[in-house]
């Protein structure tokens, strides 16, 4: 089982160092600390297990670290800074975890670019040597890069070249999007083995600026201080610990404090039922503070992202997942107020933030979302971000025969109007209704009401609202429908319809260059037997089929 948890003190491959506002990352991976044994990590090449502390010290450093206001990213190593993605542990893993690994490393540098644009907390690469495809792909992330010029470090995508795929975590995107290099010159620079050093490398707009190899971190610091006198976050604040979850898992259950998972393998469907609050959450922002990791938002998002981390990496089989929330809708509604009253505090624009993110996972992962809204259900606000992410919803009208709960209800919230993002840069609800005139004002105007099936129906909010009699086919029929069809073509179909609306440099790296990378990651002239990954550094030549589809 491959496990996303970790702390500084397990790191084997970064070393976190801090200095009031400037902290620093330093990348040291260990030549044999890989995940599985068969390959070294040399020149900093890295696997998923690097990957994973370095989206453990991003998170800290937003929660931990209110001080830091700009990060350095560096290598540890002498004039090597990153060799990419490690091609032996690519050319013997399995597709699935390559495109695992893939997504998870695009969520993780798409973090760092979330950490400028909505933490304050800016990054600058000071690029040391040689950057090649993930390591320059790492640099890209940053807001700014300094690269040493010693006549032979360079920056360079050879994917294409090398290793007949692409640049799979946004490299090509970040190239053009980000730092506007033009076409014909990204053509070249993306078909050249070795690379782009010194003054070309900043006139095409490659990296930002140069420095000598004795005052690179000089100039690094001096950018990175610079960068701070502008940010806002705060300086005297204290950070909240991101302490060890609270997590079991067995054969066939995981159970958080606010999250349970039960797994049916014959059917390849879990079952997840989410918790709402127990009691009234803290409401001014000294008691969330005090509250930390406890605050139910927090507690909450952080279980629901090592949850969707856990099955999508250690659960590919399992293709449908079914939500159920269950609580107090009342409890809900009182933490998303405590959200959006208190957005201007750090911590709380941190877990905000964090579940903007946790969302935008969700939206990613290649599984098939199916939300149920019964009776004892809390789709409340935040909550009802679920029901707005499901491929599918089926909401009870009425009450199950029996039973004296009463009939099932959603509640919007101010927090289902904008703080919450998808990666098309528009809300849950904004992506539904595109085109569709006041639908959305006409769900605005029922914040803090509670909604039943006919009126959710009504507002275009839920897909089917079966009574008590046709509610258990219906549901059944939906699921197992769901497991005959081809995975392959669910995970098609369901990232073309759920990113409508506009085009970001995000669902470009996610909705077109992850989905070619999947294709191109399963073409003989990759991976076969004579293929470019497994070929690579033998010496030997590259025997192509030339059909170009």
């Amino acid at each position: 089982m491959i496990d996303f948890s970790t702390n500084p003190s397990q790191y084997k491959h970064w070393q976190l160092s801090l200095d009031g506002p400037v902290a620093t990352l330093a990348m040291d991976v260990q030549e044999d600390g890989g995940m599985v044994p068969g390959y070294e990590l040399k020149l900093n090449s890295y696997d998923l297990g690097v990957d994973i502390e370095l989206y453990d010290a991003t998170q800290r450093l937003r929660f931990e670290h209110p001080e830091v206001k700009s990060v350095i990213m560096t290598s540890a190593k002498d004039r090597v800074f990153c060799a990419g993605a490690n091609i032996a542990m690519l050319g013997t893993s399995s597709h699935a975890h390559k495109v695992n690994f893939c997504k998870f490393t695009n969520e993780t540098r798409n973090g760092i670019e979330d950490s400028t644009g909505c933490s304050d907390q800016k990054y600058i690469c000071a690029v040391n040597g040689t950057a090649a495809g993930g390591g320059y792909e790492l640099a890209l992330a940053a807001d700014h890069i300094i690269l040493v010029d010693d006549g032979s470090s360079t920056v360079s995508l050879p994917e294409v070249p090398l290793l007949a795929v692409l640049p799979g975590t946004g490299g090509l995107t970040r190239v053009v999007d980000k730092r506007h290099v033009r076409r014909d010159r990204a053509d070249f620079f993306c078909t050249l083995n070795e690379g782009i050093k010194g003054s070309r490398a900043v006139e095409w707009d490659l990296v930002d600026e140069l420095a000598p190899r004795s005052g690179l971190m000089e100039k690094a610091n001096e950018r990175a201080l610079e960068f701070a006198k502008n940010s806002s976050r705060p300086e005297d604040a204290k950070g909240i610990e991101l302490t060890p979850l609270n997590r079991k898992i067995t054969d066939d259950e995981i159970t958080y404090p606010h999250i349970s998972a039960k797994i049916d393998r014959d059917g390849a469907v879990a079952e997840i039922m989410i918790k709402g609050p127990d009691q009234e959450p803290e409401q001014d922002a000294d008691a969330i503070h005090a509250a930390g990791v406890n605050f139910w938002p927090l507690a909450f998002i952080r279980e629901f992202d090592d949850f969707i981390l856990h099955m999508r990496t250690n659960e590919i089989t399992v293709s449908t997942w079914v939500f159920r929330t269950e609580g107090n809708a009342d409890f809900v509604e009182v933490a998303d107020k405590a959200l959006l009253d208190n957005a201007d505090n750090w911590l709380v624009r941190e877990i905000t933030n964090y579940m903007k993110r946790t969302f935008k996972r969700l939206d990613v992962s290649s599984r098939s979302i199916i939300t149920l809204v019964e009776p004892g259900s809390c789709f409340t606000g935040t909550l009802m971000e679920l029901l707005l992410a499901a491929d599918r919803s089926f909401m009870l009208e009425g009450i199950f025969e029996g039973s004296n709960q009463a009939e099932a209800t959603i509640r919007p919230t101010g927090m289902n109007f904008g703080p919450l993002p998808m990666c098309n840069g528009i809300t849950r609800l904004e992506t539904r209704f595109l085109g569709g005139g006041d639908k959305i004002e006409d769900v605005k105007a029922e914040i803090g009401n509670d909604l039943n099936a006919e009126g959710a129906d009504v507002l275009g909010l839920v897909t089917f609202i079966p009574d008590d009699i046709d509610w258990e086919d219906e549901v059944r029929i939906a699921i197992e429908e769901r497991a005959s069809y081809s995975p392959d073509a669910l995970t098609g179909m369901e990232a073309s319809l759920r990113f409508a609306g506009p085009e970001t440099m995000e669902t470009k790296i996610f909705g077109r260059l992850s989905a070619w990378q999947n294709w191109i990651f399963q073409r003989p002239n990759a991976v076969g037997e004579e293929g470019a990954l497994k070929l690579f550094g033998t010496g030997q030549k590259t025997n192509y089929d030339r059909n170009r589809v």
